[in-house]
């Protein structure tokens, strides 16, 4: 109880206000209002550590309450001291671009908050600062060949019980592209009954319809016989859910995350690192290269509010490169051709 207290007073009331307007108002995850908690509490540290003349690479760092972060401090924060705080990330946290891009854009929501939502400061410090720059990494993904063997993997496993279950769910990630906290959070309710799609709520609690293929509907039928079968063992305050764990309850992102790094070695896969968001990269990228599917379909398709969030889906396959190159009107012109 007393722990419970003492964090409870660590926390900056003004800095609490943001975190509730983006929760609430806006309608953010609760996962990323965390991570922007974080974000908030570590440049705050910083900050009150500069001017308590406390050492930011000392364990004291970490003690740090940010409690006394209220209007006065918000106010005699400057431009310069965001951009010391960067170079803090940069050279002594060794934070990656993409680590140091996601704390300016913290920071950078939380003073246009301050400016325009509470109006507690008339001038954003952090409005001009320039966002690091990233590499540009082209998404990994399977191949067909190698989608297939993903699943020859689940199906070759005769001695799980669950493997109509985990035979469905990769089937919906390569298919479908869907996201992780969607494929768990997908209920009985959501879907039609000829199964022609579903529904999912995606990021910032957007609700979208998936449609279905047959390799889904073949999946999801066969997967649901089997559900049945154990419906006596599922919880009912889970029977609505429509992955259900060995406990008899909703299936867990854990779980979800354990059965794809599993099948993936009994592919001979695992040694390329991929996951259940590699999987949604690989759906995406085959529906965009392989089927042909238009770029503003493919942004319904996955749930992205931007386009150029899609757009990295647009990459040109290597295979296309190489028949650009043997489809050169020089390509087969050698030295004995120009004697």
């Amino acid at each position: 109880m007393e722990e419970k207290t003492k964090h409870h007073n660590d926390k900056s009331q003004i800095v609490e206000r943001f975190l509730r307007y983006k929760l609430v108002i806006q309608g953010r995850s609760k996962k990323t209002v965390e991570e922007y908690a974080i974000d908030l509490r570590t440049f705050f540290r910083y900050m009150i550590a500069v001017r308590d003349g406390i050492d930011p690479s000392s364990d004291e760092f970490n003690k740090i309450s940010i409690a006394c972060v209220d209007e006065d401090f918000v106010r005699s924060i400057k431009t310069i001291d965001i951009l010391e705080f960067m170079a803090f990330t940069a050279n002594t946290r060794a934070n990656a671009s993409a680590a140091r891009a996601r704390k300016l854009s913290t920071i950078k929501m939380f003073f246009k908050y301050m400016t325009v939502g509470e109006k507690i400061i008339s001038v954003n410090p952090a409005a001009d600062i320039e966002s690091p720059k990233q590499k540009k990494s082209l998404p990994k993904y399977l191949s067909v060949k190698e989608s297939k063997e993903l699943l020859h993997s689940v199906v070759a496993d005769e001695d799980s019980k669950n493997r109509d279950r985990d035979f469905c769910i990769i089937t919906l990630f390569l298919n479908c592209g869907m996201r992780l906290s969607e494929l768990v959070g997908i209920s009985l309710s959501d879907m039609d009954r000829e199964l022609r799609s579903l529904r999912v709520i995606g990021k910032g609690n957007k609700e979208r319809i998936v449609y279905l293929n047959d390799a889904c509907r073949s999946a999801i039928t066969a997967y649901l016989l089997r559900r049945a079968q154990d419906s006596e063992n599922i919880k009912p305050e889970h029977k609505n859910a429509l992955f259900i764990s060995r406990l008899g309850k909703r299936i867990s992102v854990k779980t979800v995350q354990w059965i794809v790094y599993k099948y993936l070695g009994e592919a001979g896969l695992d040694y390329k690192h991929y996951s259940t968001h590699k999987l949604r990269h690989t759906a995406a990228t085959l529906m965009y290269q392989e089927g042909g599917v238009d770029v503003l379909a493919l942004k319904e398709i996955l749930g992205h509010s931007e386009l150029n969030t899609t757009q990295i889906y647009t990459h040109i396959s290597d295979r296309k490169l190489e028949e650009a190159v043997e489809s050169h009107p020089l390509a087969n012109i050698t030295k004995d051709d120009v004697k």
